[in-house]
This record gives structure tokens, C-alpha cells and sequence, in this order.
């Protein structure tokens, strides 16, 4: 809850803070390299800042808190060599520094915020409104209380923070963008540009004749590194997930059945129709008219023309009666046959008459053809049920020594056990291995020791995987018959390759002389082709790197490009660079103004916390930090 509140009060402060760390981290942490413990700390101080301290309990609160918030996201505790990995101590020191010293300038600076005020805002906040929508001081209380705040303590965080929001808006508050700068932005990201091109491929290249043993040999020599093989890994996997815990579940028939009654709706189409509306402002008005088309006097739509009535207002689509808000309209709606006009109802809102110009009857699907999909459902459901008391089995396996094999057996879950995988996820044959999607195995895998115990990796659709390295291969030079073929492959490609870039090179001359390029094309027996509006980013009809390449060249420049195959060559002429309509009144424009403004805005904050840092002088006490993390200052 603490997070919470931090979160809904300070939300520029987070802003100022990320960007302190990148703007200004030599001088945020100059300390660190200049004698980190001096004489004169209290023994429950981690940092001075001018007058103000920053105490180890107050530094270890937010410290936990941070763990505590970091373990809900990953799903897993943070163990503090991790926290320390990721810096995370320094992270929170460079937080609580960037607002000590914002609190320090406000009281030199002798701003002030009334009581008043800061009761006001509290009261207006979202987060402690009641059912009603006004102020509960009971949920304020309650929330307060669980944060670890009393009310009084929560109130002068409070007018801290507002205290901080005044200086950010006095440093940063009017900045304005350059408009220059969004113009240069606007035409990066949607200049066009239009060329002619050729593409020369293999075919353009010519017979190339086989080598000779000391041509392979001396690419052989010259490529080595090529052509090692990778390291390999026997890698154990043990994945929990729903679905594949679901496989070994059986559902019953009679709960299929009890399933499919109780979600009857869900396999049902209910019925549709097209209905028509004409709302009158009183029972009296919508008589009159009723009789008028019972007697023939006016048709339907003549009726909706006298009351200038528009399409959209008159027809209210093909509609479910779950759709319709009113019940009484729907349920006249819903009685009429196609075709039919209804007699005055009187709805919630209005009273109108009502015509059905079309029925699409529901249909509900059998539970014959819907069993299996239900089946599935229900052992997905028990399956998720039980994954938590399935990890913690795992876990305490673990814990125990056992190996991932060991406990697949003991648990009967299913282990995949692979004999040698290399980083790209292939074996040493070439062939891909099967992995868990959406989820990177190998890079951990990789980065672990022979029969070291790790931490899950939890699955984004829910689920874990546990990995361990059973063995390594490591990498090694292969031996000249071992990639024979592989090296008169390579040997092949780079003499494609040189005959197309001199090739290229030969036709770029000859355009760049002033011959014409379908002249050029035709003398070569090539298609000549135009790529029309092509932009930097986004979808094109060519390759990113031949794009890249086009608009690096200027216009009526002629250039060349490797194809998407790296032996292919594009020769291309630029006939058009169109720039694209700049106006600040669009909504895009507007959008991105905003953006730019917020980021000048940050900068200058973030340079003006560093130079009050400086200014006052930041000590950092690295025994009282250590002890607030549980940890020996030899370990900074």
C-alpha cells in the first residue's frame, strides 16, 4: 500500500528520479569514489545532505517495500544478491538523495503549504472515496494504517511532496518545445522517398566453377572462427503449466454435462433483429401517429421523415435484447414478427413505436459438439488449481538435492531432457529443439553452472519452468573434413558475392555518367522496378537495409545495397524526396509537442536536483547502507 500511495502522490517524482540516474549519474554518485565512509556519521545514518539525514530505518523501509513489489511482479522472492545485481540499493539511495534535497532547498528557500491545503487534496484523492464517491474517513484511515503511516506523518509527506511539486514547477513547469525540433522529428518519421532499382542475384553472377583444394584450404584458413563448433548444452527442462498439466487429467462426463448447464450462455448465439425506433415526447403523440399508420395513412418511413428523424437515430442496428437497455422497448422488440409495427410502449426513457425489419434466430450448440472444449476448460481450471501446491512440491525438491530428472520421476511430472543444445536453439545436426514459447530458456541456461540449482521461470500465461545444466561441450575448432562441405558453400557465396559488387559497382558507374537507367537495365537483361513512398520505419516494399541505404543517398543519387539474402545486389536512383506537411494544429503534432515538453521538462529537473547535490555537499555512509541491506561493507 505504501507503493501505492507513493505512486498516486508523486507520480512526476518517479519521472525525475529515472531521470536523474541517466542525466546526472557521475554527479549522483561522484561520492561513491571519493572516500565513501567519512567521520561524523551517526551509527544509524546512511546519508547526509546538507542538514537533512537520511536514516537507516527510513531507507530500509523503502528497501523492503521495493523487494516486496519486485517479487509480486516476477512471481518469486528477490533474494538480496539479485537486488544487489540490479543495483537496486543505489537506485533507492539515488530516490531518497533526489528528494532530501528537494526538501532541503524548500526550507531554505522558506516555502511553506497550509495545513488546509494539504487536507484538501488529500480529500479530493480518488483512492479514499467511498461507495458514494465522496471522502471516507474510515478507508483513509484503514489505508493510512496499513501503509505504516499515522495520519499526522501522512499529512507532512504530503506537504513534502507538494513542497516538491512547487520547485519542479518553478524550474520546469514553463518549458516549451522547439518547434523546429518536432518539424525535424515529424519529417523523420514520415519523409518519403521514391526510387528506381535493379536486382542483381545469382543468376547475374555466371557460371562459377568449382574450387580448387587450395582455394577451399585458404578459406578454410581465413574463416576458422566460422566454421567452430558452438558450445553445447545437455539441458534438463521441467515445465509446469495448465495445459500441460491438463493432459493428465480426467473429467467425467457428468461434470461435462453439469458444466455445460451451468454455461449455457456461453454456448448459446442468442437472437438478433433489426429494429426501428420513432420516439415521441408523450403516450398522447405516439396514439395519434399509431392510428395514422394502422389506417394506412402513412407508412413507417414517411412517418420518421415528418418527425425528421436521421437513419442512424431511426435504426438501432442488429441487436440482441441483451443489448437493449430499456427492457420494456426490448421486450415489445422481441414480440413483433418481421415485419410487424408495435403499438405505443411506454419505455424507462421514452414512449415509441417500433418496427422488426429482420430475425436472425439464436442457435445454441450441442453438447455433443461442445463437450471437448469443455472438457479441456475443466481440467485447464483443476489443473491451475493445482500449480501452486505443484511448485512448492518442486521447490522443496530442490531444496532437498534433488535433481530435476529425480523429481519429475518422484512427482511423475514430465521432464524434457535435452543431450546438446547451443545458443541458438539448435543441435549439433542443425535441427531446432522444441522450447517453451514466449519465454527465453536458453540465455539463463547459458549463463548458469554444471548442476546448479536456479530459480524458475515463470511462464506469462501462468506456469514455471525450472532448467539445469547436466553437462557442457564446450566449443572447439572443427577440423578442415568436418566443415569440407560448409567451406565450399562459403567459398561459392563470396564469389557470388564479388562478382555482384563489381557488377553493381560497373552499373552505378554507368547511371552516374548520365546514361539512362532503363537503358542501363535493358543492356543487362534486368527488370527495372520503383519502390514508391518509402519511409524509414514501417512497412516497405524492400529490405530495412536497402531502405537505410536509400535514404542516406540524396535525390538523383545513385547508390547500392545488399539484398535481404546478403549476396543479392540493389542498384537503385533516388527520383523523389517528398517532405511531409507539418501542421501544429494536427492532433499527432499536438500529441508529440506534448511529449517533447514533458522530456525538456524532466531534463531540466533532473540537471537541477544534480547541481543542488553538488552543491550541498552528499556524504554516503557505506557501513549503516550495508547493514541496511544485511550485508559486509567489504561486499560494496
Amino acid at each position: 500500500m505504501l507503493r501505492g500511495l507513493r505512486k498516486a502522490s508523486s507520480n512526476w517524482l518517479g519521472k525525475v528520479v529515472m531521470a536523474a540516474v541517466v542525466a546526472f549519474l557521475v554527479i549522483s554518485f561522484a561520492v561513491w569514489g571519493i572516500g565513501d565512509i567519512f567521520r561524523g556519521f551517526g551509527v544509524s545514518t546512511v546519508a547526509t545532505i546538507g542538514k537533512s539525514e537520511i536514516t537507516i530505518d527510513q531507507f530500509r523501509q523503502l528497501y523492503n517495500d521495493r523487494l516486496q513489489q519486485l517479487g509480486r511482479q516476477v512471481g518469486r522472492p528477490i533474494t538480496p544478491d539479485q537486488a544487489r545485481a540490479a543495483g537496486l540499493d543505489r537506485q533507492i539511495l539515488t530516490q531518497l538523495v533526489a528528494e532530501a534535497v528537494l526538501d532541503e532547498r524548500a526550507r531554505e528557500l522558506g516555502l511553506g503549504f497550509p495545513d488546509a491545503e494539504v487536507v484538501r487534496q488529500i480529500m479530493q484523492d480518488p483512492t479514499f472515496r467511498g461507495g458514494n464517491g465522496q471522502f471516507d474517513q474510515t478507508r483513509f484511515a484503514y489505508l493510512v494504517r496499513q501503509a505504516g503511516y499515522t495520519e499526522q506523518r501522512f499529512i507532512s509527506e504530503q506537504r513534502r511532496i507538494s513542497l516538491r511539486r512547487q520547485l519542479a514547477a518553478s524550474v520546469g513547469g514553463d518549458v516549451t518545445a522547439p518547434q523546429t525540433t518536432a518539424e525535424a522529428m515529424v519529417r523523420y518519421e514520415n519523409e518519403e522517398r521514391f526510387i528506381d532499382y535493379v536486382v542483381l542475384g545469382a543468376a547475374q553472377a555466371g557460371d562459377i566453377p568449382d574450387p580448387t583444394p587450395e582455394q577451399l584450404q585458404t578459406t578454410y584458413e581465413q574463416r576458422k572462427f566460422a566454421f567452430r563448433a558452438p558450445e553445447y548444452r545437455n539441458v534438463l527442462l521441467l515445465m509446469l503449466s495448465p495445459d500441460a498439466l491438463a493432459a493428465g487429467i480426467t473429467v467425467s462426463d457428468a461434470d461435462v454435462k453439469k458444466a455445460y448447464e451451468e454455461r449455457s450462455s456461453r454456448y448459446a448465439t442468442p437472437e438478433k433483429r433489426q429494429v426501428q425506433q420513432i420516439a415521441f415526447a408523450n403516450p398522447e403523440e405516439a396514439k395519434a401517429a399509431h392510428e395514422r399508420l394502422s389506417s394506412g395513412g402513412v407508412t413507417f418511413e414517411a412517418l420518421a421523415a415528418e418527425r425528421n428523424i436521421a437513419p442512424a437515430d431511426l435504426d438501432l442496428g442488429l441487436v440482441s435484447r441483451a443489448d437493449m437497455l430499456d427492457p420494456a422497448i426490448a421486450a415489445a422488440a422481441f414480440s413483433l414478427a418481421e415485419g410487424a409495427v408495435s403499438a405505443p410502449v411506454s419505455g424507462r426513457f421514452t414512449t415509441a413505436i417500433l418496427r422488426v425489419t429482420k430475425i436472425e434466430p439464436g442457435h445454441a450448440t450441442p453438447l455433443e459438439e461442445i463437450a471437448p472444449q469443455i472438457r479441456k476448460d475443466l481440467a485447464v481450471e483443476r489443473a491451475r488449481a493445482s500449480l501452486a501446491e505443484l511448485r512448492d512440491k518442486v521447490e522443496d525438491e530442490l531444496a532437498a538435492g534433488q535433481r530435476l530428472d529425480e523429481i519429475a520421476a518422484k512427482l511423475k511430472l514430465p521432464v524434457q531432457a535435452i543431450p546438446a543444445v547451443d545458443r541458438s536453439g539448435r543441435t549439433p545436426d542443425g535441427q531446432p529443439v522444441a522450447l517453451p514459447k514466449d519465454v527465453d530458456v536458453l540465455g539463463p541456461a547459458f549463463s548458469t553452472q554444471v548442476g546448479l540449482e536456479n530459480e524458475a521461470i515463470t511462464l506469462p500465461g501462468g506456469g514455471y519452468v525450472w532448467y539445469e545444466v547436466a553437462g557442457v561441450t564446450p566449443s572447439r575448432e572443427r577440423t578442415f573434413e568436418e566443415v569440407k562441405e560448409r567451406v565450399a558453400e562459403r567459398w561459392r557465396n563470396d564469389e557470388i558475392a564479388a562478382r555482384l559488387t563489381a557488377k553493381a559497382d560497373g552499373l552505378a558507374a554507368k547511371l552516374k555518367s548520365g546514361t539512362w537507367f532503363p537503358e542501363v537495365a535493358t543492356a543487362e537483361g534486368l527488370k527495372l522496378e520503383t519502390a514508391a513512398a518509402l519511409k524509414r520505419r514501417g512497412s516497405n516494399a524492400l529490405p530495412a537495409g536497402v531502405v537505410e541505404q536509400v535514404f542516406r543517398t540524396p535525390k538523383e543519387g545513385v547508390g547500392i545495397a545488399t539484398g535481404a539474402n546478403g549476396l543479392d545486389r540493389v542498384v537503385f536512383r533516388v527520383t523523389d524526396i517528398r517532405a511531409p506537411a507539418f501542421d501544429p494544429a494536427a492532433e499527432d503534432v499536438k500529441k508529440l509537442m506534448g511529449q517533447l515538453r514533458t522530456a525538456y521538462s524532466d531534463d531540466l529537473m533532473a540537471q537541477y536536483v544534480g547541481q543542488l547535490q553538488s552543491e550541498m555537499g552528499v556524504r554516503i555512509n557505506q557501513q549503516a547502507l550495508a547493514q541496511a541491506v544485511g550485508r559486509s561493507a567489504a561486499d560494496q
